[in-house]
């Protein structure tokens, strides 16, 4: 996938060039680009003068980063006890079927990714599905479509 890694540098001169703005770099990186590409991570270990093992080690193990291309929307199903045992099987099924992918993938225009999430702490609200940054409650399955359209 090629990229215009002109915003790097902007991303760069936000924090000072030390280990300590390898998260806020990164985040920063998957914001803009919807997950880490391998060049910006190289580019990111010559920058910070951190070892690209460790950039790499840091980008896999905090969930909110990305490897791979994730789509536009983010979709989350809560698939905790209260949240399932209320439906979000069937919500997920739904949103699987409406997206044309299963859950962990991306549609081919990167537009949507679905995931599935243990639980998010809104029981109250279950089942809950969160877009983007929106939590969503009491989710219907026959309404699970309109979350797709913002």
């Amino acid at each position: 996938m090629n990229h215009d890694f002109n915003k790097l540098p902007e991303i760069f001169d936000r924090y000072p060039k030390t280990q300590e703005s390898l998260i806020s770099v990164l985040q920063d990186i998957q914001k803009e680009y919807h997950y880490l590409p391998c060049e910006a991570l190289r580019e990111t270990a010559t920058v910070l003068d951190v070892p690209l093992s460790k950039v790499f080690s840091v980008s896999t193990f905090y969930n909110a980063f990305s490897l791979t291309p994730r789509g536009k929307t983010i979709i989350r199903v809560c698939v905790g006890t209260t949240c399932h045992i209320r439906g979000a099987g069937m919500i997920q099924d739904q949103l699987e079927h409406h997206l044309g992918i299963k859950a962990g993938e991306t549609t081919e225009d990167l537009g949507f990714t679905l995931e599935v999430v243990n639980c998010v702490g809104a029981c109250a609200m279950a089942p809950v599905v969160i877009v983007n940054d929106k939590y969503h409650g009491s989710v219907k399955v026959s309404h699970s479509k309109k979350l797709l359209k913002g």
